[in-house]
Parts: C-alpha cells; structure tokens; sequence
C-alpha cells in the first residue's frame, strides 16, 4: 500500500475509534472496529492499543504507528452506533476510504444532544419513576420530580463552569440531599430515603459501570479498571454529598 493510503487509512482507523471512545463504546468494540475497517482496506491485521485516553495504531508488516488522544468521555450512544453503521458500509465496499474518513471527520464535529429543556424532563421523570420503583409514595412523586431535576441542573451547569465532573457531581447530590430534607421538613414528602434515591438517579454511572464489567469480562484488564475506578469514584463522591447532608442538616 502506497505511503499516503496508509496513512489515510490509519487516520480513518484511529478517527472511528476515537469517535466512538468519546461516545462511550467499550474497549473491545473499538479495537474489533479498528481492526475490521483496516483489514477491509488492506487484507492485513490491525493492530491497536487503546486506553481511555489515547489510542495506538499500526498494520501488521508496517513501521508507520499514529497515535490519537481522547480528551473527553461521554455518552452518545448514537455516535457509536452511526460509526458501526460506516464501517459496515466500507467493509462491503458500499463507499470508499475517502468518503469513509469524511463522513467520519463530519460525525466526529457534529454536536448533537437533546436540548437541555427535554434532559431536564428526563431527568425528573426517571427520579419520579425510579422512587416509587424502590417503594416510596404517591405523596412524594412531585417533590422527588422536581428535586431531581434541579440536581440534574446543576450537574449539567456545573460540569461546564468546574470544568471538574466529580465536584460537579458532588454539589449536585448535596443539593439533592437537602432539598430532600427541606421537603420533608415542610410537609412536602414522607420517605427521605426514597426521595433521595430517586434524586440521584440521573447521576448513577450506570453505563460507565456496565461498560467496566464488559471489558473486564472481554479482557481488557486496563481500560475496565480504569472505568471501573472512576465510575467507583463518581458513586462515592454522590454518596459523600448526601452523607454531609445528613451529618449537618438532618
């Protein structure tokens, strides 16, 4: 293969697999699309290493290795889904590595979430639902609603103004925890700990903990306990805020 080509296609490689690190793809995924897109274009095995935060990538029989960071993690479930869907098109010849790469660089820069208006909702839906799951009350519905919401807003205000997601989420279950308690303490609710539980829901790191176990159980030891170590740290910062909640205001 022609210098250029492969350096194209090691950029289409590590673009795809960044893309879907940022979204919130498992490690074995990543390097199973890797390696498939680039024996699609070459017949020859790829081979990467990929970490939480960067992604290694060579051809077998090649001297030529890329590198590409991963400055941020999130969860776009979509993204990853769109990937998978180009490179099935490109391993059946259904476009080429050129227009692989920039529908990819297009995917890669578009920023597309559900306004905050509609997460807010969602997050006070999945407080409300989640509460009377875990056996609170009717009488406690609206308040655990609205409580969750606001926790969320903070969250989501607070992760772009501290630029540090774990005292974002931190001030979001302390406002939890003491909305809950001045709920309570006028007559609004009944169960705290069921408001409380619901309240936090939208901060549980529950894809980041499923995605842990999935690597590990694949084996990749490295990535899924370091996913599994800041998903861990992310649950103990909540249950910090609610614990100072309940030594000074309870």
């Amino acid at each position: 293969m022609e210098e250029t080509s492969q350096d194209l296609l090691l950029d289409t490689c590590l673009l795809a697999g960044k893309v879907m690190m940022e979204s919130g793809a498992e490690m074995y995924r990543v390097e199973d699309t890797m390696s498939r897109i680039a024996e699609a274009a070459t017949e020859k095995k790829g081979i990467s290493f990929v970490t939480p935060t960067g992604i290694f990538m060579t051809i077998q029989g090649s001297s030529s290795v890329k590198m590409e960071q991963i400055p941020t993690r999130t969860i776009n479930l979509e993204k990853v889904s769109k990937v998978n869907d180009l490179s099935r098109e490109f391993t059946t010849k259904q476009i080429s590595l050129g227009q692989f790469y920039t529908r990819l660089r297009s995917l890669d820069n578009e920023v597309k979430f559900y306004p905050i208006w509609l997460q807010i909702v969602a997050a006070a839906v999945v407080s409300g639902t989640l509460m009377m799951i875990f056996g609170g009350v009717w009488k406690d519905l609206i308040a655990t609603c609205i409580i969750g919401a606001i926790g969320f807003v903070i969250f989501y205000y607070g992760t772009e103004f501290f630029k540090v997601k774990f005292l974002a989420e931190f001030l979001a279950a302390f406002t939890v925890g003491l909305l809950s308690v001045i709920a309570i303490s006028i007559g609004w609710g009944v169960s705290l700990d069921k408001m409380i539980i619901g309240g936090v829901m939208p901060l549980v790191p529950g894809v980041p903990i499923t995605n842990a176990v999935r690597d590990l159980l694949a084996g990749h030891l490295l990535s899924g306990m370091a996913r599994g170590t800041e998903a861990l740290i992310t649950a103990g910062t909540i249950g910090i805020g609610i614990a100072v909640v309940f030594r000074f205001f309870s």
